[in-house]
């Protein structure tokens, strides 16, 4: 039989319709949406390892090859993700008799309301939705609370429902650290024994995977793409310290294990692959086993989602080969130092995404006690340089059971989020993604084209500025002399634009700038953290 999914108001009453009335009408999927097939059979041994089961979809002269997985309760599933409107058809392929040669189809329909896609790599250094639609990553990161109990999953969809942010990073695996110490409830295998208390001593059994928790992980996805959040999935991270052992798999248990998270998690539109998190600090696995687990993940994705991998601090890796859609990179010198962050865009001619850069907080550590101002002021110092930065909080005000956000969500404490906000709508508000004007000579002003540019003067307090900008417009026409503009005032820090009164008119080039023709001045209050939003009249 075939399944969709849906909510539970949903479920009820597809559960009353099919009692009540035949179905007869073909099943529609709208555009990136969930298709899915639900097969039953009475598995001997081990479903795990020893069935194979895929499908290949069909749509005119597309088709898709998708595994299918093993769902515990003699229950197996293979979900697909259509991409192009019109009538799907599949067909299974297994080595068990029961499970291979099934048949049958859909009807993809236009997507509706929020529904834009996957989220893909557009114009080299940015993203889009796939129906074109611009996406501009303002992001945040709760790297464990997906392992937390309800309550506080509960109060952190909250927190984020109520926030700016459209992108979350956030770990599979459990994370054992000296600010998170909890227990999860599920794990993501099945365990043959267990021994309560801290080190978790557990037997694992890494041919057998666990369902309920990749349940729990799929409606914690979903719930998200509710909110419009995109889940920056981190597949490995270091800190396990041989508590669980999930650090130290061996490489066909990981490559088992990225096989099956695909094939469950790969057709939901809201999903990122970060192969890792400070990949450098897993002794047990290598430079090259980490480009490998890459390909892997960039060949086995159907759909090519988003994909990349972290490092520690200014810890690089080959984010040119073709397994990479984009840089995610920790380091803060690129957006402490002005014009950094846009030389490293150049240097990898993909989108750059700064995942961090420390955080706003209260920890002894370096990393973790940014002010607000500090952790705003880096975000805006990467967007003017055409590139992304990634925020977090990490408020300590007891001891370790805190809920730190950045490592276990629950409500910000801190004052940067609502600012991430700010910001997310200034980028949403201009024609067009943001590059450097006159990069590597003007480090302070970014062009969207179409005659917009926004000025950012970070930390500097000026009383004046004279209305000036670089002739050269990034990769758009150089600025001439005629072109009229009016101007605002945007205070990042207190999110308030004001507009400035006239308007200001170009006069003709002089040294590779363009003045208003009158040099006329603009009054700006004493205060850092101003930027200059610049419209074009004339366009």
């Amino acid at each position: 039989m075939m399944k969709r999914t849906y909510t539970i108001a949903s479920l009820s009453c597809l559960f009353f319709l099919l009692h009540v009335h035949p179905v007869v009408a073909q099943e529609q999927v709208q555009q990136w949406k969930r298709f899915e097939i639900v097969l039953d059979h009475a598995a001997v041994g081990n479903a795990f390892t020893d069935i194979q089961l895929s499908a290949v979809f069909s749509n005119n002269d597309t088709s898709f090859t998708v595994d299918g997985f093993y769902d515990g309760n003699d229950t197996f599933r293979i979900r697909f993700m259509p991409q192009d409107i019109g009538t799907w058809t599949y067909v299974t392929k297994s080595n068990i008799k029961t499970l291979h040669n099934k048949k049958g189809g859909f009807e993809c329909i236009p997507a509706k309301g929020d529904n834009h896609g996957m989220v893909r790599v557009s114009n080299t250094y940015h993203f889009s939705y796939a129906d074109g639609k611009q996406f501009y990553p303002v992001g945040t990161t709760a790297y464990a609370w997906n392992h937390m109990g309800k309550t506080l999953q509960s109060m952190t969809l909250s927190s984020l429902k109520n926030s700016g942010f459209n992108k979350i990073r956030m770990c599979v695996f459990p994370k054992d650290y000296n600010l998170v110490k909890e227990e999860p409830e599920l794990f993501p295998f099945l365990s043959t024994s267990q021994t309560a208390g801290e080190t978790s001593n557990k037997t694992w059994d890494y041919t057998r995977f666990n369902p309920a928790f990749f349940k729990t992980l799929e409606a914690q996805i979903d719930a998200l793409d509710q909110l419009g959040i995109e889940a920056d999935l981190i597949l490995f991270h270091p800190y396990d310290k041989g508590r669980w052992g999930f650090d130290s798999l061996p490489m066909e248990v990981n490559q088992r294990y990225l096989k099956y998270i695909i094939a469950r998690l790969g057709a939901q539109k809201n999903i990122w692959w970060s192969i890792a998190n400070e990949w450098d600090l897993v002794k047990y696995k290598t430079h090259d086993e980490w480009i490998a687990l890459s390909k892997a993940v960039a060949e086995k994705d159907p759909y090519h989602h988003l994909s990349s991998i972290h490092g520690s601090t200014a810890k690089y890796i080959e984010y040119w080969l073709p397994y990479f859609t984009h840089a995610s990179i920790q380091d803060e010198a690129p957006v402490m130092n002005w014009g950094a962050a846009a030389i490293v865009r150049n240097v990898y001619q993909k989108p750059i995404i700064y995942d961090e850069v420390g955080y706003e907080g209260n920890l002894e550590s370096r990393w973790g006690r940014y002010s607000g101002e500090e952790m705003n002021h880096l975000m805006w110092m990467g967007t003017i340089g055409g590139t992304y930065v990634t925020h977090g909080e990490s408020y300590m005000f007891k001891d370790a059971t805190d809920t730190i956000f950045w490592a276990k969500g629950g409500q910000f404490k801190g004052s940067s989020w609502k600012r991430a906000g700010f910001l997310r709508k200034i980028l949403e508000d201009a024609p067009g993604p943001l590059e450097a004007s006159d990069v590597s000579r003007d480090m302070k002003t970014a062009t969207s084209g179409n005659g917009d540019h926004l000025i950012y003067f970070g930390k500097e307090i000026n009383e004046t500025w004279t209305f000036n900008l670089p002739v050269k417009n990034g990769s758009y026409d150089k600025i001439a002399a005629g072109k009229k503009y009016k101007v605002e005032i945007i205070d990042t820090w207190d999110m308030s634009i004001t507009p400035v009164p006239g308007v200001f008119e170009t006069g003709a080039p002089n040294d590779y700038r363009v003045y208003d023709k009158e040099m006329k001045k603009i009054r700006l209050p004493l205060k850092p953290y101003l930027a200059l939003r610049i419209t074009a009249l004339n366009k």
